[in-house]
């Protein structure tokens, strides 16, 4: 029987773009709360899209090196979220920051031939307390960059869940959960810049979505269960 690939669309700045995640069945929400993002959204804000969520779809807040009181200051306005560290956050300061809250831990993958060297069992055992390792380029700056590593040069076993992130889009997502299902426990997709709406020209437009290609990107993950 073929696993059911979870989907995670990230990013999201206003009410039509939640509700088009909503009609799409992704099963979560990402909201950006690191404010040197171009997606970023106050703690209020994000409280204001998530109470849009109808049950079973789990809003997830992007945290990068914030503090206890900055945590528990969102968490508090969004009780049912879950967390997602984006930082230098080490394994004790996840748990501790984290509490009771499930949590995703991202792994910043160099681009490239140097990604052979990132030690991605070993980074899942020192964060073994994590819902998922989710998988992202490593780009300057924090919070996800758009960037697509070589997903080939992942291990070929790893004990976790993962999220793959960075540079989905619906064209290249199967491809995707074809090499990296096989590779884990279980694997979910995260995607923000690839269903963005685009400016002339063709450049994304940062926080704002495009509702046909978050079906778009829904529709090519679940074609890809389905083979």
């Amino acid at each position: 029987m073929n696993a059911r690939t979870r989907i995670k669309i990230c990013g999201l700045t206003r009410e039509v773009d939640v509700d088009a995640v909503i009609a799409a069945g992704a099963d979560a929400v990402g909201f950006v709360l690191y404010d040197k993002s171009p997606r970023h959204v106050t703690p209020q804000r994000a409280a204001e899209l998530a109470r849009r969520l109808p049950a079973f779809i789990t809003p997830v807040l992007l945290v990068v090196n914030a503090s206890a009181e900055q945590i528990q200051a969102a968490c508090a306005l969004i009780p049912n979220a879950t967390l997602q560290f984006h930082g230098d956050e080490t394994p004790a300061q996840c748990q501790t920051l984290a509490g009771a809250r499930p949590y995703l831990r991202a792994a910043r993958i160099p681009l490239g031939e140097a990604g052979r060297g990132f030690d991605l069992v070993k980074y899942a055992q020192h964060y073994s307390a994590a819902l998922a390792i989710l998988l992202d380029a490593h780009v300057e700056g924090f919070g996800g960059g758009g960037k697509s590593f070589e997903w080939s040069h992942l291990p070929p076993s790893v004990d976790a869940h993962l999220v793959l992130s960075g540079g989905l889009t619906p064209a290249n997502v199967a491809d995707g959960i074809r090499q990296l299902r096989p590779r884990c426990k279980s694997l979910a997709v995260d995607v923000s810049s690839g269903v963005e709406a685009s400016a002339t020209g063709g450049a994304s437009l940062k926080g704002i979505k495009d509702a046909s290609k978050i079906h778009q990107f829904v529709a090519a993950v679940r074609a890809a269960d389905a083979n």
